[in-house]
């Protein structure tokens, strides 16, 4: 654990201020590199990471989490599996708030659960990095060597600053650990040639090998046309830049954090970054600055021509595919070869003010590392928490055929509504009280219309769902329900909310509606939903992760034991609770 020692006073207000200024110098930045096989590890940008600080006892800790990773600020990425370790490489700036000298920071662990802190593994040195080491990526080469690609900054001017694509190695890859790199003096291998931005040239991918040339990606845009540039080379030193973009479009802005691999048409395996084939898809998934959300399409990789062909309809933007539709940003994937999955990374941000997060001493946190695979259907992925976040739980309660009439609300006790992981399916007898769309919603997305029809709008099949860190006479809950609505053609269309309207007292919060549609075949009347409840984070699954959305709230009674967890309905058609088991999470080891 990072610890600052603040000199003592009897003036709260200057220990506060004293410990301000000191967490205000830690800003981390946090990377997420992924290796496997012959494959990869990922990162982004610049964002911060800080731990619980001793002088910030009389700050709002109760919104530290439990057993999520917490960054200082900004993006993330996620671990690097090496000999049996996975690595999580995150940066801080050690010397001032501004966004230079960024170094990284290195914890390990061999679940993703639990983490211990090493020393940093990079920092800037040379003139190839002079400014900032920000975000990369590794590969383990043949002969299973990992190789790290990460933006270095060369000049702070214009802002951001010139961005360069450096590598470091290994001193000694015998050790699992990976402690110390080292910088050669022949970077950078990858620079801004022509046309391209370098003020925003960044985040290389997982490098992939292909017809004997490794290829990578770098994110960038010009002239408001997001851009995944591709460069190739035959041994990892020398890169040229592709006759063209792997992918690009226009009226999307600046590309960051770029991620491309391929997915099973047979499986739920994960696969090897390398791989192509007749029964694979490929993902390509991009950060929208404009936006601030991850949008992916699904297509097909055509490695003879160097380009990448989403599927008909596919877009980039509002309307297009998320992998979350709440508060997450910046993610990466890595193949996991130990258990041949595919895990997914993402960072979620502060609602609060930047005051608030000060005086915390933190701020962002990192999600739940999620397994991820193609849906059946080949139009979406899935995604789920990994297994190994079970070993957390602990206290344990269940029921199941209780009867939720409209208006109806069942409390969940016997847990710490807190700190909780709550599973539970949902059936109704019948369709026929469903809503209809309305008209004038042509054009709505999800959250549109979750903002109109909160979880106390009466409907028809729905709302139903949780009331999560709900206070008790629930002057402060987080509305996690569905609702179904028919559509003029007959057909059927489920809405998933995390509804934050009502989550806190406190009006300087920043408290929206998260939503979206799901593609769900309703035949057999049932529909499931998970909730991972960690303070101010809660992240949901629903339907067995054809939609995720996470939501950061901030209540100011609804806290440690005064929190409550309700399932409830407000439709005028009957809900069963079929089946619900809750959990206590307990605190996973952090650093």
């Amino acid at each position: 654990m990072i610890v600052f020692l603040c000199s003592r006073s009897s003036n709260l207000s200057t220990m506060e201020f004293s410990c301000q200024y000191l967490w205000t110098l830690l800003r981390m930045l946090i990377l997420l590199c992924f290796v496997s096989n012959n494959s990869l590890v990922e990162a982004t940008n610049k964002y911060y990471m800080s731990y619980y600080s001793p002088c910030s006892i009389n700050a709002k800790q109760v919104y530290r989490t439990g057993f999520h990773f917490q960054p200082r600020r900004h993006w993330i990425n996620g671990p690097m599996y090496y000999k049996g370790i996975y690595h999580l490489f995150y940066q801080y700036n050690p010397k001032s708030v501004e966004d230079a000298n960024i170094e990284w920071a290195h914890s390990v662990s061999t679940d993703m659960v639990n983490w211990k802190q090493l020393n940093p593994a990079i920092y800037p040195s040379k003139r190839f990095d002079k400014f900032g080491c920000w975000s990369g990526s590794a590969t383990i080469r043949p002969g299973g060597k990992p190789i790290i690609l990460y933006t270095g900054v060369v000049d702070p001017l214009p802002h951001p600053g010139i961005q360069v694509q450096n590598y470091a190695v290994p001193a000694n890859y015998s050790d699992p650990y990976l402690q110390k790199w080292v910088k050669p003096d022949n970077n950078p291998i990858v620079t801004a040639t022509k046309g391209e931005n370098s003020t925003a040239f960044r985040d290389p991918t997982t490098a992939w090998l292909i017809n004997g040339h490794w290829n990578i990606l770098v994110g960038g845009g010009e002239n408001n046309r997001g851009i995944a540039y591709l460069y190739k080379s035959k041994n990892f030193m020398r890169w040229a830049k592709a006759k063209h973009p792997l992918y690009s479009r226009a009226n999307t802005g600046t590309w960051e954090c770029p991620d491309f691999y391929p997915v099973s048409l047979m499986d739920t395996n994960g696969l090897d970054t390398s791989v192509v084939g007749e029964n694979v898809k490929h993902v390509l998934k991009v950060s929208l600055d404009a936006t601030r959300n991850d949008y992916y399409t699904i297509g097909q990789y055509l490695p003879d021509k160097d380009r990448y062909v989403p599927n008909d309809g596919s877009i980039y933007g509002w309307g297009g595919l998320r992998y979350d539709y709440g508060n997450f940003y910046a993610s990466k994937t890595f193949f996991d070869a130990s258990k041949k999955r595919r895990i997914l990374w993402g960072w979620s941000n502060e609602s609060d003010s930047h005051k608030e997060d000060i005086v915390k001493g933190w701020a962002g946190v990192q999600t739940i590392p999620r397994s991820v695979w193609l849906d059946p259907n080949g139009k979406q992925l899935l995604q789920w928490p990994i297994q190994e976040l079970e070993t957390l739980r602990g206290q344990n309660v269940k029921f199941s055929n209780k009867i939720l009439h409209k208006g109806d609300r069942i409390e969940v006790k016997g847990i710490a509504a807190a700190q909780a992981d709550v599973d539970v399916t949902f059936s109704f007898p019948s369709l026929d009280k469903a809503e209809p769309s309305d008209p004038n919603w042509v054009g709505f997305d999800g959250q549109d219309v979750c903002s109109k029809k909160g979880s106390n709008v009466v409907g028809g099949v729905g709302p139903f769902g949780f009331l999560t860190l709900a206070s008790k006479n629930l002057e402060e809950y987080t509305a996690i329900f569905f609702r179904v609505f028919k559509k003029n053609d007959g057909k059927f269309k489920v809405l998933l909310c995390s509804d934050s309207t009502r989550s806190s007292l406190d009006k300087r919060v920043y408290k929206p509606s998260f939503a979206s549609f799901i593609d769900v075949d309703l035949a057999y009347k049932r529909l499931s939903l998970r909730s991972l409840i960690d303070h101010s984070v809660i992240e949901s699954f629903g339907v067995g992760g054809k939609i995720c959305i996470t939501s950061r709230v901030y209540p100011t009674l609804a806290v440690g034991n005064n929190a409550h967890l309700y399932a409830f309905n407000n439709g005028s058609e009957t809900v069963t609770i079929e089946r619900l088991e809750a959990w206590t999470m307990n605190n996973s080891q952090m650093n």
